[in-house]
């Protein structure tokens, strides 16, 4: 009876300990992300404070979501190689790090430099907390209810980034936005270091293929700079065109050189894979429209309707208030049915309520436009579990940093894309309300095309 008792406490100890570690990664997931949406409604007062024009404003957001995007997968593999737990820590210090140096910045330029600091946090801890979530649930349900857990993190900072980031403008001013993570990253290092097991590395020897890592992110972050800056300094001039055609060879001598190595940076076979392909395009197109929007719905409340940073943040607040509870009924679906139709489920819905914001006008109020919101975050919501599960599945423990850091990297890739993309049409048009229109059409037929692709690569 005694033993039963004690086994029993054991069991509970253990359980308690496996929630405990994931409170403590998807913390660190919360904070990655809320940095991505709590700027974006500081911009404008960014704008004016530090006189910075549009393409500059848009690096603010770039820049990090850059590094972040590019080095993911890199950071997957160190994680795998070097022990998860201390790519963890290493990567909420640089992330507070990078904070400190955006909070002081005298101008844009130092400002775009920690943002780049910043980046390189979430590139170590993203995957690193992904991996350890795994590693931590061996049990297939469990798993995927954890990692829905894990991915309702990143929903309730895309809810609450918009709000808090007007709150903290308003009251503190925008240097707050980005100071505020530094005692935040100090307590979770406390926290990780206590609480999250060391663990194994999955992965042995070999070295890092910083080439690919290097090419990787010349390609990306050349096509990102001819998308940003082409429309201030002319699509046809030498230096987007040469960043374009810069872009494109390395990401091309990318693939090509990572389909010679034994070790390589990506297994670029995965995409040969159909269910991988499909929710490797998922995931790059979910995070194109929905940062992309978000970044530029925040600019249109506050410059074309007047709204304060606060009600900014309320206006926009209903899409990450909807992704944060789909993200959670994802996780319970995808363990119950699979990954393929909440996946094409959720493309399908955000994809007809973006169409739905076409509604928008100079005077359009929040009354006429929050259920097309709340719709459109409730379809991501529903997408992030599925896509996740799929690329976690698709390889064994040993190269899981590496999957979902592939999938996790494609997700930044697209908010690169999504800012430089629609940025691009939004500034384009001599009417801000007309440009956001082009936007919004184009980010909704996408994740429609994208839900069809899904249908049928998934299965």
């Amino acid at each position: 009876m005694t033993s039963g008792v004690g086994r029993c406490t054991v069991r509970q100890v253990n359980e308690r300990a496996r929630w405990l570690t994931l409170a403590v990664v998807a913390a660190g997931l919360f904070l990655a992300v809320l940095s991505t949406t709590v700027v974006s409604v500081a911009l404008p007062t960014i704008g004016r404070d530090l006189r910075a024009g549009p393409a500059e404003l848009e690096w603010v957001v770039a820049a990090y979501v850059l590094v972040y995007s590019s080095l993911l997968v890199a950071g997957g593999v160190i994680g795998d190689r070097r022990g998860r737990k201390g790519a963890f820590l290493l990567g909420v210090a640089l992330f507070g790090l990078g904070a400190l140096l955006c909070g002081l910045a005298p101008s844009v330029g130092p400002l775009l430099a920690g943002r780049v600091v910043q980046g390189l946090g979430p590139a170590l801890l993203v995957p690193g907390s992904l991996t350890i979530v795994r590693a931590t649930f061996d049990d297939p349900r469990q798993r995927a209810a954890a990692i829905g857990l894990w991915s309702t993190s990143s929903g309730v900072a895309l809810a609450v980034g918009p709000v808090l980031g007007g709150l903290v403008v308003a009251s503190l001013g925008w240097r707050w936005v980005f100071l505020l993570n530094v005692p935040l990253s100090g307590a979770l290092i406390v926290l990780a270091a206590w609480l999250v097991p060391r663990g194994e590395r999955a992965a042995a020897g070999g070295r890092l293929d910083w080439l690919g890592a290097v090419l990787a992110t010349a390609g990306v972050a050349a096509l990102a700079f001819a998308l940003i800056e082409g429309h201030d300094r002319g699509w046809a001039s030498p230096p987007i065109l040469a960043a374009f055609a810069g872009g494109a060879a390395a990401l091309v001598a990318f693939v090509a050189w990572e389909l010679r190595r034994a070790e390589a940076l990506v297994d670029v076979t995965l995409f040969a894979r159909p269910a991988f392909a499909g929710a490797s395009a998922a995931a790059f197109v979910v995070f194109f429209s929905f940062v992309g929007v978000i970044v530029y719905l925040s600019v249109y409340f506050q410059q074309v309707q007047g709204l304060s940073p606060v009600a900014a943040g309320l206006a926009i607040s209903p899409i990450g208030v909807a992704v944060a509870v789909a993200a959670v009924l994802s996780g319970r679906l995808v363990g119950r049915i699979g990954e393929r139709w909440p996946l094409v489920a959720g493309l399908t819905l955000s994809g007809a309520a973006t169409l739905g914001l076409l509604r928008l006008g100079p005077d359009t109020g929040i009354g006429a436009i929050w259920w097309d919101l709340a719709l459109a975050g409730a379809g991501i919501g529903l997408c992030g579990t599925a896509t996740t599960s799929i690329a976690m599945s698709a390889v064994a423990v040993a190269r899981a940093g590496m999957a979902s850091a592939v999938v996790n990297a494609l997700r930044q890739v697209g908010q690169v894309f999504g800012v430089a993309v629609l940025g691009a049409l939004v500034y384009a048009s001599p009417r801000f309300v007309t440009g956001l229109h082009e936007a919004l059409l184009l980010s909704g037929l996408v994740l429609l095309a994208t839900a069809a692709l899904a249908y049928r690569l998934t299965p």
